[in-house]
């Protein structure tokens, strides 16, 4: 197979598991991060800088890239790691998301889906064959299977019929995979917050023998302890031999309960996206550096960190370059955020060695102020 995950250790404290994941650009510690890099790019910094930062993997999306340079543009240029200069493991999701909150005038069948372009209003298509093609044109080393975001509320119903549309279309995925050699299609269960529906799409998918799965439907607007609870339901019935990812989650508080409940792989634009509204992640909590009473304050964003931001330059000349409108501010925010959640995977792999990992996540949230297991974020 493309892609292997190797089980290293389960934590005696709270089953969390401690991994390797095998890919033809790399292997990659579990659990991890990945940055998210939506148009072939991390917001705000380069390959070299994410590689200084220690980022694994990265993340970039189907749906935009499919609109914009367009697939076969990246195949011409070699691939998206040589057109991005990036030689380490990429995943690609499969653009339904982006089709279900981003486009305009959707249609669904069971074919696939007739959208508008969220650019230009072209109409634009994509089915589980189409967006299998796409992704093997982009080279990724881990590719998903296309499927269907229901909202969050949604009625059962509606959440019934979606889940049994994603298990067609990703045995349709499968078929259309052009390159299992060297791309690793991973699988999406759905089934929002029902048990029985969960249970039902893990069972769909792992009849199909995928090479990893992830979670799907997570973090649409449901509470924290909602999405805990789903992934309780739904983890131990996941099997134990493949990588497990769950999508779209970011806070320092999810990856932490995440990792705890098994989850190996996690991706959000929310260390990128708070950066560049002057908001940063600290041991100590959030801390928004635009705020006036930084003005003054020469301490590093965070003086337990050692990212270049960190080393380098004070809350105040962070504060000064946002306030005048110099893209370098944003940039140092974007390279802390990042590294906090980098290391704070480091950590947590750490506490999984060790058997300390429900300490760890006790201490930690004490010290970063957060009750009720919510971060702020």
């Amino acid at each position: 197979m493309a892609v292997r995950y190797e089980l290293i250790k389960t934590c005696a404290q709270t089953g969390a598991r401690l991994g390797r994941l095998h890919t033809p650009h790399g292997v990659i510690d579990t659990p991890t991060f990945m940055p998210v890099g939506t148009q072939a790019t991390v917001k705000g910094i380069s390959p070299e800088e994410l590689k200084d930062l220690n980022a694994q993997i990265i993340l970039s999306n189907t749906y935009h890239l499919f609109v914009r340079p367009g697939h076969e543009l990246i195949r011409a240029a070699g691939g998206l790691h040589k057109f991005m200069n990036w030689d380490r493991p990429i995943l690609t999701d499969s653009g339904g998301f982006q089709v279900f909150s981003l486009a305009e005038n959707r249609k669904i069948t069971e074919e696939g889906v007739t959208f508008r372009s969220h650019l230009n209003g072209d109409k634009l298509y994509l089915s589980p064959e189409v967006a299998t093609a796409v992704q093997n044109a982009l080279g990724s080393d881990i590719m998903m299977a296309f499927d269907e975001c229901p909202p969050f509320p949604a009625e059962y119903d509606y959440v019934k019929k979606s889940t049994e549309r994603t298990s067609r279309w990703a045995e349709r995925c499968l078929k259309a995979h052009a390159r299992p050699h060297d791309q690793a299609l991973f699988g999406i269960v759905q089934g929002g917050m029902h048990a029985d529906l969960r249970r039902q799409s893990v069972m769909d998918l792992t009849s199909l023998d995928f090479p990893g799965y992830s979670i799907g439907g997570l973090s649409v607007g449901e509470p924290k302890h909602l999405m805990y609870q789903v992934l309780e339901e739904t983890v131990p019935l996941m099997p134990g031999n493949k990588p497990r990812y769950l999508m779209g989650v970011g806070s320092p508080d999810a990856l932490v309960e995440g990792s705890i409940r098994g989850i190996d792989m996690f991706d959000c634009v929310l260390p990128t996206r708070i950066a560049r509204n002057g908001t940063v992640m600290t041991s100590q909590g959030r801390l928004v550096v635009r705020h006036a009473k930084y003005a003054d304050d020469f301490a590093p964003l965070d003086p337990e960190c050692s990212c270049y931001a960190c080393r380098s330059y004070s809350r105040a000349y962070i504060r000064h370059l946002i306030k005048a409108d110099e893209m370098f501010g944003l940039r140092l925010t974007t390279i802390h955020n990042l590294h906090f959640l980098v290391e704070l995977m480091r950590q947590v792999r750490e506490a999984i060695r060790e058997d300390r990992l429900r300490d760890f996540r006790d201490e930690f949230f004490e010290k970063y102020g957060m009750q009720n297991n919510e971060s702020g974020f």
